[in-house]
């Protein structure tokens, strides 16, 4: 007889989460073109679920989460919703690093720069913690 399958993440997540990877919003798929394939040097998943969040961009070998805000990001409400959230995952040992839609779309190169040294550095302090 066989056990049924246990989940680490809570099933609806996990099936929201698969259902935002298609389609990705314009500025997500712009980012997602410079991250697929270690374009950046590090493997990066896309509209990853941590807990009962689900992140837009996750690089597991540093923790490293990456969130794009759009517009609403700057409304009172949301933007303490995302406080919250960042501190939660970070009490869990990840690292979030935030850009709004226009980062994306007007100044890539800075962005990857930033993800880039970002890991880096995430890389390093994991090495120097050995």
């Amino acid at each position: 007889m066989s056990r049924p399958k246990r989940h680490r993440i809570y099933p609806p997540v996990l099936q929201r989460s698969r259902e935002l990877r298609h389609p990705l919003t314009p500025v997500e798929a712009t980012l997602w073109r410079h991250l697929r394939n270690r374009k950046l040097g590090y493997k990066f998943r896309r509209q990853h679920p941590i807990d009962r969040f689900i992140v837009d961009f996750y690089c597991a070998k540093v923790k490293l989460c990456i969130e794009i805000d759009g517009g609403h990001h700057t409304e009172s409400e949301q933007h303490e919703c995302d406080e919250a959230r960042t501190e939660y995952l970070e009490t869990l040992g990840y690292h979030m690093i935030r850009f709004t839609n226009d980062d994306v779309r007007y100044n890539i190169h800075a962005v990857t720069d930033k993800i880039i040294a970002t890991c880096d550095a995430l890389a390093a302090h994991k090495v120097d913690e050995i």
